[in-house]
């Protein structure tokens, strides 16, 4: 729901062309992906994955699918790197605590 608010409001549709993709939209994902990744924690580093990936799927409705939508499919695996990243720390972080409490 979230990429298809800010493909909604994207001029073209596509999330990463956002103005304020790198400074609001990006950490915002970040931010939906340490927090699915603490209330989930098994394979927590799926959510990272999936909250950045799933800009794909709304890029192609929301633009339809060009030939340019296999280089946005690799640019969100690299965008989805730190938001892996961040999804497993905020599930071994989680973890640590049930376990200290």
């Amino acid at each position: 729901m979230f990429w298809v608010l800010v493909a909604w409001r994207t001029p073209g549709g596509e999330p990463w062309d956002a103005p304020a993709f790198w400074t609001f939209v990006y950490p915002i994902a970040l931010g939906i992906a340490a927090v699915l990744g603490a209330l989930f924690p098994r394979h927590a580093w799926l959510w990272g994955l999936l909250t950045m990936l799933l800009q794909v799927p709304v890029v192609a409705v929301m633009s339809g699918s060009g030939p340019l939508l296999l280089a946005g499919l690799l640019y969100a695996l690299v965008l989805a790197v730190p938001a892996m990243a961040i999804a497993a720390a905020a599930g071994a972080l989680r973890c640590w605590l049930r376990r200290i409490a």
